[in-house]
């Protein structure tokens, strides 16, 4: 297939390219800039200049394409850049998706997140699920949405997953962590092998087509447990942790973390607390993904990038 692939070179993007590719996939990269590394080259791969926000940059690029893969979002918003998650995950999409329609694409794969929920907690969560709704009522033949959990792997330098900021901003830092409440909220990290492996069977799989996916590993961790464990990927003993009560964190976070002064925003903060967990199992069902743990071993990347 000839596959349009937004958000190529972002954490996910990069890993999702290589398997399109070694899947012998030929991907059009819609790129903002159009000379930004890739990290993988050829005669397959085509670049495109263009950006979400604004449609009317990438109008036809479309044209031709079997497929779009779309995988741009943002974790934090910068309302003073016209950086929000309404603007990105909800506009963004729609902005794709109507070229998509336009340009005849008969297949759209679309990178969600885990909570995503009209009544969500966060506005992040209900972005994601505004820009759902749109895909699932647009004129495709056939869509698939995915929605992963917390996914983990080896990113590059200028690009950190959750478990490499932990270890930033957290872990390595600090003799003593301090931990938001009892810190047994649970989680269910991915391995970004996992989620690359099925956003590109996606495109092929008949049992794909029309669902709404859980993307998320195969075992629940406490908060607490996830710390210990990338602790020991950095090679170091589990720290010992202080519990901050969630009635004075809360209003803190709120208003220093909605200025930017805390490493942690607002959304961040009510998401992490409120678990990320769900039922994989028709995720495992319909697609066939490495099983990649969540061990201390398979975060030793972590060393590198701390």
């Amino acid at each position: 297939m000839h596959v349009f692939l937004t958000g190529a070179t972002g954490f996910v993007g990069t890993y999702i390219l290589r398997e399109l590719l070694a899947q012998s996939h030929t991907v059009r990269c819609l790129l903002r800039d159009p000379k930004a590394p890739l990290g993988e080259a050829g005669e397959a791969v085509e670049r495109v200049k263009g950006d979400i926000t604004a449609p009317k940059s990438f109008a036809g690029t479309l044209r031709g394409c079997d497929a779009v893969i779309h995988l741009v979002g943002i974790i934090d918003e910068q309302p003073s850049k016209g950086i929000t998650f309404d603007r990105i995950h909800f506009d963004g999409t729609k902005h794709v998706v109507d070229e998509a329609v336009d340009a005849g694409v008969p297949r759209f794969i679309q990178m969600s997140a885990n909570g995503a929920r009209e009544d969500g907690v966060s506005p992040y969560q209900t972005s994601k699920w505004r820009a759902e709704e749109y895909v699932r009522r647009a004129e495709f033949a056939h869509w698939t949405i995915l929605r992963p959990a917390l996914i983990f792997g080896k990113p590059a330098p200028d690009q950190p997953e959750f478990a490499t900021r932990l270890t930033r901003q957290l872990i390595k830092p600090f003799p003593i962590l301090p931990v938001f409440g009892n810190g047994r909220y649970e989680m269910q990290p991915v391995a970004v092998e996992a989620v690359a492996a099925a956003f590109v069977q996606a495109l092929t799989r008949k049992a794909a087509e029309g669902n709404t996916y859980c993307v998320a590993g195969k075992e629940r961790y406490l908060y607490t447990e996830i710390l210990d464990r990338i602790t020991r990927g950095l090679g170091l003993s589990p720290k010992p942790k202080i519990p901050a009560p969630l009635w004075l964190v809360r209003p803190a976070v709120h208003t220093l973390g909605a200025w930017g002064l805390l490493p942690i925003s607002p959304d961040q903060f009510e998401m992490l607390i409120e678990g990320n967990t769900c039922d994989p199992a028709a995720f495992y069902r319909d697609f066939d993904v490495p099983d990649k743990p969540f061990t201390p071993e398979n975060l030793a990347y972590v060393k590198e990038q701390a």
